[in-house]
């Protein structure tokens, strides 16, 4: 089968070939997704970034999010044992 130039085999195509095309490829993954509004879920927010993220899930909306709400995630945040999916 020809291959259209730029185009991929899909056996050539590993994690670092999805990240290295990523808008975001440059910079590095989160660390905590804070998710404010009470929702557990991620909206499809970064989904590939976001693999091993920590996330914060509280009830204030984005408008009140202020300093003491982002220092009291960020409490929360260093309480945690990251196992990054062990």
């Amino acid at each position: 089968r020809e291959v259209q130039s730029g185009a991929l085999n899909i056996q050539d195509i590993t994690e670092d070939t999805i990240t290295d095309h990523l808008y975001t490829k440059n910079l590095p993954c989160p660390d905590l997704l804070i998710r404010t509004g009470g929702d557990y879920r991620i909206s499809n927010y970064l989904l590939w970034q976001c693999a091993y993220s920590e996330i914060y899930v509280t009830d204030t909306c984005w408008p009140d999010f202020d300093e003491n709400a982002l220092k009291t995630a960020i409490e929360d945040f260093k309480k945690r044992k990251r196992r990054f999916g062990r």
